[in-house]
Parts: structure tokens; C-alpha cells; sequence
């Protein structure tokens, strides 16, 4: 299993080579082609990913049919539909890689075991959910409250590995403008830089 994993996962916590050796062999890792889905609304997402190269991107159709992006998942990132996984019901989003992919997968079931057995991962999860829930919010306020200029700027923040390797529509759909906005937000950042 992947060498980022490691050094990502000791880069946050102090574990052992016996513990991250278990977290290694309770997992799969696998290949994602791009535009290949990882979950399709209607199903019931039941695993933890971390992307150890590519990116993915969650999403969900409204009832208009258009797409709404949610997030985007990088190298070293983490993604899910929280609410399928711990709810253990149908999900209502998508998951697909917008590029070639590895991921590195985990049961629920494995997972849940692998806390059980190694406090110190149980309590890096804790802190993965609270920073996930704290970003959600950071993001909701953003969509509120924030000019459409604010919110490119934080997304190339949030995101400076995917702004250009992503379509404007996707980008527009995560801002929620429209794919003119980013275009014309682009060329003024461009232009004055």
C-alpha cells in the first residue's frame, strides 16, 4: 500500500510500524480512470477513501437536472458522503474522478475495527470530522454571504492544484455562478497579475 498514505498518516499522528502495517493490510488500493465513478446517487456508500493521487470531485444533480459540485478531493485528501455512510442509506451525491486516480480504501467494518484496535486513529478521525465539519461551515457562510469575487479567490486558496486542471463549468457549479462569471473572473485575475 501507498508510501503517501504512510508519510501522510505520520505526519499527523505518532503510530507505530506494527499499527500502520494493520491499517495497510486492512485496505485496498485501486485505480481510477477519469470520469470513472466511485458512487452513484442510489447507493449506499459504506467505505473511508483517501486519494493518494488525482482528483475526484462530489457532486449532485438538483431537481432542475443541473449539477451541483460539493467538494473536491486532491493528493492527501479524504473524501466521503457522511451522511450514506452514517446513516448507512442511499446517497443522493456522485463520486467521480476527474483524472487518472489512486485511492485507498476501507470497509466501514474494517475501519471501525481498525479504531477499536488503535486509539490513536480513533482520535485523528475525531479531528478529521470536526476540521471537515468546521470547513463546511466556512463554506456555507462563504456561499451566503461572499461576492463572487471572494469566493474565486478563496477557491484558488482552497484549491490551487485543481483550479486549472478542472472545466469552468465544474468551478462555476462549486461557487454557484455561473460559467461566464468564472470565465470573466479569470481573465480580469490574469490580466492584473
Amino acid at each position: 500500500m501507498s508510501d503517501v498514505f504512510a508519510k501522510y498518516l505520520r505526519s499527523h499522528i505518532e503510530i507505530t510500524d506494527e499499527d500502520l502495517e494493520l491499517i495497510r493490510s486492512a485496505g485496498v488500493e485501486r485505480n481510477l480512470r477519469k470520469w470513472q465513478p466511485l458512487l452513484q446517487d442510489g447507493e449506499t456508500w459504506l467505505i473511508n477513501c483517501f486519494i493518494t493521487s488525482g482528483c475526484l470531485r462530489i457532486y449532485r444533480f438538483g431537481d432542475d437536472g443541473r449539477e451541483h459540485t460539493f467538494r473536491f478531493g486532491v493528493d492527501t485528501w479524504w473524501v466521503t458522503d457522511v451522511e450514506s455512510y452514517n446513516r448507512e442509506k442511499p446517497s443522493l451525491f456522485n463520486i467521480e474522478a476527474l483524472a487518472a486516480s489512486t485511492v485507498l480504501i476501507w470497509t466501514k467494518a474494517k475501519w471501525t475495527e481498525l479504531m477499536l484496535t488503535i486509539p490513536v486513529l480513533k482520535e485523528f478521525q475525531e479531528t478529521l470530522m470536526a476540521n471537515s465539519y468546521e470547513a463546511s461551515q466556512r463554506r456555507i457562510y462563504s456561499l451566503i454571504s461572499s461576492s463572487a469575487e471572494e469566493k474565486y479567490i478563496e477557491f484558488q486558496k482552497t484549491y490551487p492544484s485543481v483550479f486549472n486542471r478542472v472545466p469552468l463549468h465544474m468551478v462555476a457549479s462549486y461557487l454557484g455562478v455561473s460559467r461566464e462569471t468564472v470565465s470573466r473572473l479569470r481573465k480580469s485575475f490574469t490580466t492584473h497579475r
